[in-house]
């Protein structure tokens, strides 16, 4: 018969004070916390994304000394029986029960146009009812669509070495990368932190996704790469936008109910690489939506052909200033909605040179709507 296991947390404590719950780092040798059987439910308690650093009395100059080197404190990891390299974990998302507090952050130096907002903000955000609203956003109210921004499982030591060989590549080419780093890892156990893997970037076996579809009734497919399959979640998102512009939802601490199910061989039969998703329906956009659209060419008018990520850059700008021109908002305030309610949607990939992104919008946020 099916089971129920249970991951309980001391909600007064931090990963850092009860390591035998979690971890904040991907690693093979990350002991499990305990074992299931495909079939089984599997219920995880969740910290917030930055593990309790900000509260409903924070304020600005807390965001401005997060430490980054303490997200994402995850539940687990959960040792499934039978799970071999080849396979495909189904993890069948039953529900999230949302806490009351959440918060949105705008972290100088992180987040898609950081550039453009290096000042820091915070948006705390009270939960109840199925809604979200906050004073620093006025006349807005969020619609909750709640899911975990990261459901993942351990890599397998050969994958962990491709991953940072091909990263450590691309940050000294330049790119925006989080390599290995001991500070702050959970565990301590200095072997594993030392090369483990961060949790702010998504890879092949998931982790941080941030597919905003995965909410109850909704099914996250994962390929297996470690025995066991040692999974793994967290990161609860009471509300985002697609694309989460800022770099958080409205972030929460939250219960999550799953159900974990093995498809013996079939990642390794239908070449399943990275994470799949299916479900009865998409989040639906509540009723009426006023949209932006972005180009693939520069505020110069220089032209960057099959430039999807100027073009959605170029979206997002418009509907910032949008939302001030329309609604009075700062920049600020705007940046924090794009970042829980709009959603980035690529409209067309083929008229070349020019990709287009839209903002879009829905307007039922709004208490005058």
């Amino acid at each position: 018969m099916p089971k129920t296991h249970e991951i309980r947390l001391d909600r007064r404590k931090v990963l850092r004070d009860e390591p035998a719950t979690g971890h904040n780092r991907w690693h093979p040798d990350i002991a499990p916390v305990l074992r299931c059987a495909p079939g089984d439910r599997v219920v995880f308690e969740m910290r917030d994304a930055l593990d309790a650093q900000f509260g409903p009395e924070a304020g600005p100059d807390a965001v401005s000394s997060v430490d980054l080197n303490l997200v994402h404190p995850l539940t687990g990891p959960v040792f499934v029986e039978g799970a071999e390299p080849g396979d495909l974990l189904e993890v069948r998302i039953l529900e999230l029960e949302p806490d009351p507090y959440g918060f949105s952050a705008q972290i100088p130096g992180f987040g898609f146009l950081r550039d453009e907002f290096p000042d820091p903000f915070l948006v705390q955000w009270t939960i109840a009812d199925g809604v979200a609203t906050s004073e620093q956003i006025p006349r807005a109210t969020i619609p909750g669509a709640p899911f975990p921004g990261i459901v993942g499982l351990a890599p397998s030591r050969e994958l962990l070495e491709r991953i940072v060989r091909r990263e450590q590549a691309d940050l000294e080419r330049g790119g925006a990368v989080t390599p290995p780093d001991a500070a702050g890892a959970v565990p301590t156990d200095p072997e594993i932190a030392s090369e483990a893997l961060r949790t702010i970037a998504p890879h092949e076996v998931g982790g941080n996704i941030d597919i905003k579809h995965l909410t109850a009734g909704s099914s996250l497919f994962l390929p297996v790469s470690a025995p066991g399959a040692l999974l793994s979640a967290g990161d609860a998102h009471f509300a985002q936008g697609d694309g989460e512009a800022c770099g958080t939802a409205i972030e929460m601490g939250g219960t999550l109910h799953v159900e974990v199910h093995l498809h013996k061989g079939r990642a390794r039969d239908r070449s399943v690489v990275a994470p799949q998703f299916a479900g009865e329906r998409l989040a639906a956009l509540p009723g009426r939506y006023a949209a932006t659209t972005g180009l693939s060419v520069t505020g110069a008018g220089e032209s960057r052909a099959e430039d999807l990520g100027l073009a959605a850059r170029n979206a997002l700008l418009a509907m910032i200033d949008h939302l001030g021109s329309e609604y009075g908002y700062s920049r600020q305030q705007a940046y924090a909605l794009c970042s829980v309610a709009v959603d980035l949607q690529v409209s067309q990939v083929v008229d070349v040179p020019n990709f287009i992104v839209s903002a879009v919008l829905p307007l039922a946020i709004f208490d005058d709507a």
